[in-house]
Formats: structure tokens, sequence, C-alpha cells
């Protein structure tokens, strides 16, 4: 929980950290009094709570897919919305306390996301070292600097903040990898349709059945509503038991996205609304002439007009 008042933004620390580095990109006022979060559901839960106005936290990452603890926690937490979104490229660099050389390094630590990023890095230059899992990259690196470990797989950012050396920058095996960041807030106003725009949401199934996945897609496909990812996520209740996370191209102000989450709610046990909100690359969302908004406004003054 935050020390700070209110109204306060926090991230996923400790300062160095990617989140960090996307929030300064994002609100760098807010940056330069924001709370550093030690893990994510600690970050959430001060959204929650009030201690904080919101939270930016990793979403996605477009080499290893959905960051689960973030995900995990808008399924199955008290309801919270995304606000808004950024996209930082990845930069990873080798860290340590000066005075270090490559040949020195024996434990080496980053987050579980960067292991899986460097693996083949590591592999090569560093065969007999222990790669230890942290919280976060950041974290990894402060750890360096009060000597548990010998090295840490870090943003550059992170070597500036706590003091260490960067050993060999630029060390990802595959360049040019991007992590999605997302800001969280409690239930209230959604921002305004920009025409370049992104629904999120998640989907409980009312029970398993064949067929039940196509009736979930044929609210969005008869609308002419693009997904653009659909990840199966367990619940939490019981082995088996799965929900759906979605994310559509549109606006919820938008009648042919705001007709597919009504219809989705029909055959749906629940669905809860993470937000819409303008996409990061600010690519405009095309929409077929038969979905627009004035293709459902002469519908309904058709059939209004039958009833004369």
């Amino acid at each position: 929980m935050s020390d700070g008042d209110a109204g306060e933004v926090g991230y996923l620390g400790p300062a160095g950290t990617f989140t960090e580095a996307a929030l300064r990109r994002l609100d760098p006022v807010a940056a330069e009094t924001a709370w550093a979060a030690p893990n994510v559901p600690a970050a959430l839960e001060a959204v929650r709570d009030g201690s904080i106005e919101a939270a930016l936290v990793p979403f996605e990452n477009s080499v290893e897919g959905s960051v689960s603890a973030t995900l995990d926690e808008l399924i199955r937490g008290q309801p919270l919305v995304i606000t808004a979104e950024v996209h930082i490229e990845v930069e990873f660099a080798l860290m340590a306390r000066p005075g270090t050389e490559l040949s020195d390094v024996r434990r080496v630590s980053t987050h579980p996301v960067a292991i899986a990023q460097t693996r083949e890095w590591l592999a090569a230059n560093l065969p007999d070292a222990e790669v230890i899992p942290e919280s976060s990259t950041a974290r990894a690196a402060v750890l360096v600097g009060a000597e548990v470990y010998d090295a840490a797989v870090a943003a550059p950012l992170a070597a500036e903040r706590h003091g260490l050396h960067v050993l060999v920058g630029g060390i990802a095996d595959r360049p040019g990898a991007v992590t999605r960041f997302i800001r969280l807030a409690r239930p209230g106003v959604v921002p305004q349709a920009t025409g370049a725009d992104v629904t999120t949401l998640v989907a409980y199934l009312r029970r398993n059945h064949a067929g039940a996945l196509l009736e979930l897609l044929n609210q969005f496909a008869m609308r002419g509503v693009d997904l653009v990812r659909l990840e199966s996520r367990p619940t939490g209740e019981a082995l088996g038991q799965y929900c759906f996370a979605i994310e559509a191209l549109g606006h919820i102000s938008e009648p042919r996205v705001a007709e597919a989450l009504a219809g989705l709610h029909r055959i749906c046990a629940d669905v809860r609304f993470l937000g819409s909100y303008p996409r990061a690359d600010g690519t405009p969302t095309a929409v077929t002439e038969v979905a627009t908004a004035a293709a459902h406004a002469q519908s309904r003054a058709w059939l209004e007009g039958l009833s004369r």
C-alpha cells in the first residue's frame, strides 16, 4: 500500500523498471512523484482501496505474450478498468557493480520474462552462471548492489538508478521486442472514443458445451467487430473452469461494439468490462460499411417506421 495520498500514481517497481520508463513516457509529471509498488498485486490493491488513483503495470509482451500476474488480477480481483496503454521497446543490458568483469559473473538475476528473452545470450556468454528469477528486473539490480547477485539483466535505466556498471548492452535474443503497459483505475468515466480504440473484457461461460466458444465469437463476427486477442484463463474456482480474455477493436460507445457486448452478456454467466481506451499505436479502426454507426441508425429508423 502506498505511503502517499490518494491521487498518487503507482507503478511496478522498484525504480528503474521498464514500467517506470513507460510511465515517464505516458505521464512525465506523475512519474516524478509516483509510488514504486513491490509487485503487481500490491499496485492494483492500492488502486482498489483508494490509496492511489491509478497504477501502471505490464500487460503483454510481443515475445512472451500475456503477463499472467496482471491478467489474473483483472480476472479474479475486484473490478478495475484500463484507461490508457503505452508500448515500450525492450532493451536489456547485463549490469554489475563497478569493477566486476564478465568473467567474474557466477550468479545472474532478472525477471522470468527477461530470462526468456535473453536465454540464448546468457547460455552462449555465461554458460556456467546460475540464472535466478526475481520479482522485477530492477529488483534484481537492487540486489546486485547489495551483493546478493553478481549481475542483473535489466533496463539500462536500472544501472543509472542503482549505481551499477553496464557490462554488455543489447543482449536480447530477439531485438525489437515490445512490452505493452496499461494504466488501471477504479471503474468510472470511460475515455472518449477516438476512432482508434480497443475494448478489453473477460467473458465467463455459463456452461461448457459443444459450440460454446463459437457462440461467443459469433457475437462479434455478426456485428463486424474485429478481435485482436482471445485467451483462455482458469477462473481459479475449480479445475477445468475457464474464462476468456478478449480484446476487440472499437469503443463501447459504437453501436456495433455495444451490441456485441450486450449479446455476450445474454449468453454468458458474466462479462467483466475492462475498458475502452485509445490504442497506443493510434491506428484507426477499419469498419465495414454495414457496421458503421450510420448503418445502425438507418436500421433502427427503418424498424421504428414499421410500427407507425
